[in-house]
């Protein structure tokens, strides 16, 4: 099985060179990482919500290109088969890239969350995108209380935003 870093190198490369798409994907690897690791996830579950957090918008190249946008929902639908043709031959078993599918499949969809590893997909990529945009303070105590559920995630909000 691929190690994380090997993941990241190949969707590094996937890229291009676009530093913006690179640098948001690190970004919600590291906070989800971090989230992760502070729950305590067992180690499967725990490379599943990594390599998801790598590849969650491996669409938006093709979205911007096919759409002129980078559509939450879009970058779902078309997100989530080419992660797994992305993983083919990553090692990993079939569950784990359905895993991993159905997450980049989901990460815009804050309701009926089902998984630590979905919830913890969801505020990483949430806090980078706050961070990244500038979201209002408004917005983030919106957002986290009604979609934030874990401690880790709750507590890297209050440390980052002060909400």
């Amino acid at each position: 099985m691929q190690t994380i870093a090997e993941i990241m190198e190949k969707m590094i490369s996937f890229s291009k060179g676009n530093i913006h798409d690179i640098d948001h994907f690190v970004r919600v690897w590291n906070y989800a990482r971090t989230i992760g690791a502070l729950e305590g996830l067992d180690a499967d579950t725990q490379y599943i919500l990594e390599v998801a957090a790598i590849v969650h918008d491996i669409a938006c190249p093709l979205c911007r290109e096919k759409y002129g946008n980078t559509n939450g929902k879009r970058q779902e639908e078309e997100g989530a088969p080419m992660a797994a043709e992305f993983l083919k031959d990553s090692g990993m078993s079939a569950e784990q890239i359905e895993r991993v599918g159905y997450l980049v499949g989901h990460h815009h969809t804050f309701a009926d969350i089902d998984g630590v590893d979905y919830q913890i997909l969801v505020e990483a990529d949430y806090i980078a995108n706050a961070t990244e945009n500038g979201y209002s303070l408004n917005n983030v105590r919106n957002f986290a209380g009604k979609v934030f559920k874990t401690g880790a995630g709750r507590r890297l909000l209050k440390s980052i935003f002060g909400v």
